[in-house]
């Protein structure tokens, strides 16, 4: 039960820093329950849910404090008016250095909650990258989603034929054995609520 790490609050707004491993909201069951959701109601009860993040991955989650800002935020989300960046770690060099992945996804039913690539069926998912610093072995990498798909960074890295480090679904071998998933939300940007100023918030990396 690490503490919770706000970064901003404000009347309509609460921006906190996800730990990895801990889901967004309750999965099935009594031993799924607590959550990211479950914490923040228990020091904020008005709380309400905007976004998700997968449960391991860590930083920027907004949650809205009053009706009025879960629908403002949720429509900003909806028509991808948010901008949202990530840090990850990857396996092996990632060249070029600049990039964007288009490929449409869809869940893989019979391992879900594991997606795929399905240029038939799948919903659009697009990924630009930006390689930071790279070694034979790995790359530091900003990730900028235009879509908001279920898995889409780490299915769109492993089909550079890079996957992120540390991932349980996607990774394999020595690019697997690593303590967390590599994947952290590092900077997410929206309109306030209450007057529709910009705002962003930024979680440095730990890792």
């Amino acid at each position: 039960m690490d503490p919770l790490e706000v970064i901003h609050e404000d009347h309509e707004v609460l921006i906190v820093c996800k730990p990895a491993g801990l889901l967004s909201v309750p999965g099935k069951g009594d031993h799924l329950s607590d959550c990211l959701l479950a914490r923040v109601q228990e020091a904020y009860p008005m709380a309400l849910l905007v976004h998700r993040l997968d449960r391991d991955t860590s930083g920027v989650m907004v949650f809205a404090l009053t009706p009025h800002a879960q629908r403002h935020l949720g429509l900003q989300f909806e028509k991808r008016q948010t901008k949202k960046t990530y840090i990850a770690r990857v396996q092996g060099r990632l060249e070029p250095a600049t990039g964007t992945v288009d490929l449409p996804l869809i869940v893989d039913w019979p391992n879900r909650p594991r997606q795929m690539v399905d240029h038939e069926n799948g919903r659009q998912a697009v990924t630009d990258w930006r390689v930071m610093r790279a070694t034979e072995i790995e790359s530091r990498v900003r990730l900028s989603p235009k879509t908001g798909r279920s898995h889409q960074l780490r299915v769109h890295m492993l089909a550079l034929g890079h996957p992120i480090l540390g991932d349980p679904f996607y990774a394999q071998g020595e690019a697997r054995d690593h303590p967390r998933l590599m994947l952290h939300s590092e900077t997410l940007q929206f309109r306030h609520p209450d007057g529709g100023r910009g705002m962003r918030f930024t979680a440095k990396a730990p890792f």
